[in-house]
């Protein structure tokens, strides 16, 4: 794929970020050229997939202390076969707790941050697919199940805050039931209960909850039951956790990974 298709989309991003830091600082060399490669790589191996419609996910900050690999993803897709890949995703606007919905190139997703180059891509089944993008050329419809108020820690079973892996979850969710319309969050979640989808639990102490109470705008942890607040345990969406529910055989969407040098 050309540069320039790979480039396109991306546009000046502000301050938001989802699974990397806010820090405003110039990329490095190295960082700008592992960033394209692993871009252009992703996009390859894209075009090589059944479909315009998968998920992407990327390693914007190290959350190994939590058991955790990928930070944050997005919809990945394509008006038409050979038409640049763009990603769909929230990002929280830093230093606030409010999030919107942005669409940039392939370049422009991982240039952000790149602590590890390595993104995850989820395929999900055909018809699953079509509506995806049925969906993603609707803006009203991305919208619909959007909740500006962003916690990082958000739990997945109340409407209160929202972080970006949950309104993915959630966005999908509401065309993976045939039976049913989906078109709340609540009746997104009340679907993914009833189908199996298990969340990502973290252990934090109270002292660690408080400080990222205290210092950190995106972080609140009120929508948590008080059963497993004050028991250290936290439930929210992680990309682990939408990969395990998602390539369930009963689900049938399959994973590749997709992994470039750093360069230098």
């Amino acid at each position: 794929m050309k540069l320039a298709l790979l480039m396109a989309g991306l546009v000046a991003t502000g301050v938001a970020q989802a699974g990397q830091s806010c820090e405003e600082r110039p990329l490095t060399v190295t960082e700008v050229q592992t960033g394209l490669a692993l871009a252009q790589a992703v996009a390859e191996k894209l075009d090589t997939l059944d479909g315009d419609v998968a998920v992407l996910a990327r390693v914007g900050t190290d959350l190994s202390k939590y058991g955790l690999f990928y930070s944050h993803a997005g919809l990945v897709w394509r008006e038409t076969p050979g038409a640049p890949w763009r990603v769909v995703h929230l990002l929280n606007e830093c230093g606030t707790a409010r999030s919107d919905l942005w669409q940039h190139g392939l370049a422009n997703f991982f240039l952000d941050a790149v602590h590890a180059p390595q993104a995850a891509i989820l395929v999900p089944p055909p018809a699953i697919a079509a509506a995806l993008k049925a969906r993603l050329q609707d803006p009203a419809a991305l919208r619909a199940l959007h909740q500006p108020a962003y916690s990082v820690v958000a739990y997945p079973y109340t409407q209160r805050y929202q972080n970006s892996n949950q309104w993915l979850l959630e966005t999908v969710a509401t065309v993976q039931s045939r039976e049913l319309s989906l078109d709340s969050r609540e009746a997104a979640q009340s679907w993914l209960r009833l189908a199996g989808y298990q969340p990502t639990e973290l252990k934090l102490t109270t002292l660690t909850r408080l400080g990222g109470r205290v210092f950190k705008a995106n972080v609140a942890f009120d929508d948590h039951p008080n059963e497993l607040r004050f028991s250290d345990r936290i439930r929210t969406v992680t990309v682990e956790s939408l990969a395990r529910f998602w390539t369930r055989p009963a689900q049938g969407w399959h994973e590749t990974t997709v992994r470039v040098d750093k360069a230098g």
